[in-house]
């Protein structure tokens, strides 16, 4: 893909379905040539997502506390909530040229995480396997989810970066379509080593001078 500027968009925590609105505008601004290709950086309350092909097993029990939200993108169940930075990515993808748009974000998240001072790695899928897209530690444990969505040659969805999210939630759903994946945040990973977890606005700026994005002004 061809390297350009991304505008930063800094948001707080933001309702899933609101989000998803904001987005949905955002996209038709891309398409129309309004706005320049974007990153918002933002926060959920709680809630669990999931992709139309996703299994009912996969699911939590109707009387979940937490909302269930079926969406729009690639990529099985997942959960949101505080101590997780959701990046969602506005691209059009026929100004930057071909390449494969997951494995950027893979590589750009791999670089955020690396700046941190955590390694990471992007891990191939085998054939005729469940998709290993995202971001996980060296010992396969997974710190990043990514799910896309490609509708007129302009990307939404993004990924979710679990910083100091509470991992118990993980264990609702059957994660990404993985019964046996084990989830990870930045704070677990930080802890093992008797070291502080960086702080939410420090991998916003890291994951956003990965991506190339700056605040417009």
């Amino acid at each position: 893909m061809g390297a350009q500027e991304l505008e930063r968009v800094d948001l707080g925590e933001v309702p899933y379905l609101d989000a998803m609105e904001a987005m949905r505008g955002w996209v038709e601004q891309r398409r129309a040539g309004a706005v320049r290709d974007r990153l918002a950086l933002l926060t959920h309350p709680p809630v669990i997502t999931y992709g139309t092909r996703t299994p009912p097993g996969e699911l939590p029990r109707a009387d979940s506390p937490i909302p269930l939200v079926e969406v729009d993108r690639g990529g099985q169940a997942t959960y949101h909530g505080p101590g997780q930075l959701v990046g969602y990515l506005i691209l059009n993808l026929r100004a930057r040229g071909p390449g494969d748009i997951v494995r950027w974000v893979e590589n750009g998240l791999v670089d955020a995480v690396g700046s941190l001072g955590f390694d990471a790695v992007r891990r191939d899928t085998p054939s005729g396997a469940q998709s290993l897209v995202g971001v996980w530690t060296p010992r396969h444990h997974k710190l990043a989810s990514i799910g896309m969505r490609i509708r007129g040659g302009v990307t939404s969805h993004g990924f979710a970066l679990n910083i100091a999210s509470d991992l118990d939630e993980f264990t609702r759903i059957t994660a990404c379509g993985l019964p046996d994946v084990e989830m990870t945040s930045l704070s677990e990973i930080a802890a093992e080593r008797g070291a502080a977890a960086p702080g939410e606005a420090e991998v916003r700026d890291a994951v956003a001078a990965a991506f190339g994005a700056v605040r417009e002004g």
